[in-house]
């Protein structure tokens, strides 16, 4: 994209007419007026990027005055959650809503300034052409990638179904750089996969709410699994930061009595805007246990604080972050967005789900941990009359703390690492040495393997004991078994391994009896509401 220097003037246009339309459209003023007031607001802004354009010691790029600078600084004033989104993060954003598109189907990333293959999907056209977890690219179509960024090589790797595209990538144990060429496809990617944990007890996860097909695939996988037939489910929403409400709406929704209200919200210029339950029969029969940490946030405690003001789900875990700001997408010139906050989400018993920010930074805000933070004074009851408090996330019926993790394994890498580059993704590459990745069902992590991990971080300088390495050995299995098992398989193979030995999910099982008294419960209620109606 080519920006010329005159986006800031269009970017000042397209944010007066913003803040007109929105002025308008609330009825506070007439538009004359407030045109008016707003040519007056907004001439030091023009005045001040003149002077720095004019007379600052190097060339000022205005995409970078505007882009990085006046409107993310104009929302940061306002709240953790209004942003402003450039054009390749938008486009992006919108590509992970429509959760498909035209491509090789896999997942880059960068590591140490070089785009990597984090996974192929499978099935996929790269899968087929036997491209790897670990491989690097260094050429698209014979364009040198280096230095560019994952995003660029990602356009670089998309076009129109049924195109060929040539790609050159360097692999571990392999001399020289590997050459495919790769039919292009149409790619659906899903975040939802469920599994029988055990007979008749379905696990269900839910990564995210970003894609529209959320609702769509926990249908089709529950389905699969004979929902019809099932004793209890466990939802697990552990780390999942949200995403689109009408997705959350249709989940949650799908559990609860036909027309039970899901979630509502309301600002200062949006009137109240309920949304109601479509339920699905077979979903509406046995016990439920909600997994949630204090990663899960937005449309996620939509749906766990539906369930639990509903009782129709025991909640366990931990309190969840607190997100419950609404944002709409305004689009800008250049192919870029406001998300801007327009309302607050209430539970359906009307308790708030947004934590306090205005006491702390917004850096303390999303990284500092924080403690239970309901309001006392927001109390509200589920519809047996239990009560719960607003104010501070979702706190659970249950608490399940999650185990800090230790300095040693921080050093290693853990789930929070961006993009997933770890020492055990390293090892993974140095495991399998270019050999195509082979395990034998049921392959656990052994001794010998184990060692050879441990030799392995010497040679890349990672500081260390022995007795750290002791201390920590049943998760340093679990963590190369599920780098292993990726690369061998898939990665839904290595999340159900995982899963089935999860220690909160065995937990979770236990609580389905709470689960059950729950529904009982709200039963006995209701029908005694009904009685004296």
């Amino acid at each position: 994209m080519n920006i010329k220097r005159t986006i800031g003037i269009s970017l000042l246009a397209a944010l007066v007419g913003f803040a007109a339309w929105v002025g308008v459209s609330a009825g506070r003023v007439h538009a004359a007026s407030q045109s008016e007031e707003l040519d007056g607001t907004m001439r030091p802004v023009a005045s001040a990027y003149a002077l720095v354009e004019k007379n600052y010691a190097d060339p000022v790029s205005s995409e970078k005055a505007f882009y990085q600078g006046a409107i993310p600084g104009m929302l940061h004033t306002l709240d953790p959650h209004s942003v402003f989104v450039d054009p390749a993060e938008y486009r992006e954003m919108q590509r992970r809503q429509r959760a498909q598109y035209f491509g090789v189907g896999m997942e880059i990333t960068m590591d140490q300034a070089k785009v990597v293959v984090m996974q192929p999907f499978p099935g996929s056209p790269a899968r087929r052409a036997d491209l790897r977890r670990g491989d690097v690219i260094v050429a698209v179509d014979g364009k040198d990638t280096t230095g560019l960024e994952s995003p660029a090589v990602a356009d670089l790797l998309r076009g129109p179904r049924g195109t060929l595209v040539r790609i050159s990538v360097r692999r571990e144990g392999v001399a020289d750089p590997i050459a495919v060429e790769v039919t292009r496809g149409a790619i659906e990617t899903s975040v939802v996969d469920a599994i029988l944990w055990k007979p008749g007890i379905v696990y269900l996860n839910i990564n995210s709410f970003e894609a529209q097909n959320v609702a769509k695939d926990v249908e089709a996988d529950l389905a699969k699994l004979g929902e019809q037939d099932a004793t209890g489910l466990i939802l697990d929403l552990r780390d999942n930061r949200g995403g689109l409400v009408n997705e959350a709406v249709s989940v949650a929704g799908r559990f609860l009595r036909d027309g039970q209200m899901v979630v509502s919200h309301h600002g200062r210029a949006e009137a109240e805007q309920p949304f109601r339950a479509r339920a699905v029969a077979a979903a509406q029969h046995y016990p439920m246990v909600v997994l949630v940490n204090g990663d899960s946030a937005s449309a996620s405690e939509i749906v766990a604080g539906a369930l639990q003001d509903h009782d129709r789900a025991w909640v366990m875990g931990e309190t969840t972050f607190g997100k419950g700001l609404v944002q709409q997408q305004f689009p800008l010139a250049e192919g870029a967005a406001l998300l801007l906050t327009i309302a607050h989400y209430y539970t359906p018993s009307g308790r708030l789900i947004q934590r306090d920010y205005s006491h702390q930074s917004f850096f303390d805000y999303y990284y500092a941990h924080h403690s239970d933070t309901q309001n006392q004074d927001d109390l509200k009851t589920t519809d047996s009359g239990r009560k719960v408090y607003g104010g501070g996330g979702i706190t659970p019926d249950e608490k399940y703390p999650n185990s800090h993790y230790t300095i040693f394994q921080r050093r290693l890498g853990v789930a929070w690492v961006p993009a997933g580059v770890t020492m055990y993704y390293r090892f993974g590459n140095a495991f399998f040495n270019g050999a195509k990745p082979t395990l034998a069902a049921g392959w656990q992590v052994d001794d010998e393997t184990l060692n050879r991990f441990k030799a392995f971080l010497k040679t890349k300088q990672v500081t260390f004991t022995d007795a750290d390495f002791d201390a920590n050995r049943d998760w340093l299995k679990e963590q190369i078994r599920w780098e292993l098992y990726f690369r061998a398989f898939d990665k839904n193979t290595a999340d159900r391994a995982r899963w089935l030995e999860d220690p909160e999910i065995r937990k979770a099982t236990e609580s389905l009896p709470r689960a059950q008294s729950l529904m009982q419960q709200v039963e006995r209620v209701l029908a005694q509401r009904g009685a004296h109606s």
